[in-house]
């Protein structure tokens, strides 16, 4: 009986010190686990305040970035106009004819207070000047688009018309567009149709080259799958060519823009009547000197705009 009773107590006190035992790994298991919660805790404030300071680091450095990118982009070209006023106002200096750059600004704004004045036919205001002579070049370019685009066209897509019309591009492409007035004086008989004219003929040759240059770079890959789908003539120009050819037309279309606006200045020195070289022809009749210079900007601002339109519609029509 006692043995019975020992072992049974035995296996009471056993059995106690393996629940003591067992409490306390469990115990010991919550505590480990409240330390790695709070090292991992710890470790994620870290990070956080490792990223937050990377951050906080970073902000000044885009700052300057963007500072940076923005003087980038204005101070070369206000150094460049600094420049050319400090080289004009040096010469202004040597020369006392030539007005310098505040004496134009000053004769600029009087000009431009009443640009639509009208005292005569041949004295009108600035504003009038140059809008006749938009009008010409719009005439004048829009025929030659109106040519010479299809040309290119034809030239590029037919060797035979490639062969026939190449030996007269070469030798008319490099006449002087003033060589070209005489000529349209005396058919059209008067001085507006002869400076279309002049505007027409030169404009026309950088649509027709880089129209023609587009359409033979055509891959004969192309062709090949247009031969096999039995493609008609007019499906070939507006499904495959033009829209590969359309980059190297507008091309030609900036080329010629600018080409047309500066044959009209020179044209209408010329011709006479109401236009922006006519008006400087008059203006260096007059002695005035400072609205010479005025109509050099004038022009140089209407020639940029120009090409900046043509740019930008450029962009909105391309195929890439």
């Amino acid at each position: 009986m006692s043995a019975t009773s020992i072992s049974k107590e035995s296996l009471k006190a056993i059995m106690q010190s393996k629940e003591t035992v067992v409490s306390k790994g469990a115990a010991m298991a919550d505590t480990e686990k409240v330390v790695i919660a709070e090292a991992a805790k710890t470790e994620v404030a870290k990070v956080v305040t490792k990223k937050s300071s990377a951050l906080l680091s970073n902000k000044p450095s885009k700052r300057k970035a963007q500072i940076y990118s923005v003087l980038n982009v204005i101070l070369p070209p206000v150094f460049g106009v600094l420049l050319l006023l400090a080289v004009w106002t040096l010469i202004s200096h040597q020369s006392p004819n030539l007005p310098g750059p505040l004496k134009t600004w000053y004769s600029a704004i009087e000009l431009f207070s009443d640009p639509f004045y009208v005292n005569g036919p041949n004295d009108q205001g600035v504003g009038w000047n140059i809008l006749a002579s938009l009008q010409r070049v719009a005439l004048g370019f829009s025929l030659a688009a109106l040519v010479g685009i299809p040309l290119g066209f034809i030239i590029g897509r037919f060797e035979f018309m490639s062969r026939m019309t190449s030996p007269i591009i070469s030798l008319l492409r490099p006449v002087s567009p003033l060589a070209w007035l005489p000529i349209g004086l005396l058919v059209f008989k008067a001085a507006n149709p002869a400076a279309i004219w002049v505007i027409f003929i030169s404009a026309i040759w950088p649509m027709i080259i880089n129209t023609s240059v587009g359409v033979s770079k055509v891959p004969q890959d192309y062709m090949n799958v247009a031969k096999v789908l039995n493609l008609s003539e007019w499906k070939i120009v507006t499904k495959i060519l033009f829209p590969f050819v359309l980059p190297y037309m507008m091309t030609g279309v900036r080329l010629s823009i600018g080409v047309a606006w500066l044959v009209i200045v020179a044209a209408e020195m010329l011709t006479g009547g109401v236009g922006i070289g006519f008006w400087v022809w008059d203006e260096w009749n007059n002695l005035n000197v400072e609205h010479i210079i005025i109509a050099i900007f004038v022009v140089g601002i209407v020639g940029l705009l120009l090409e900046f339109a043509l740019t930008q519609i450029a962009k909105k029509f391309s195929y890439e």
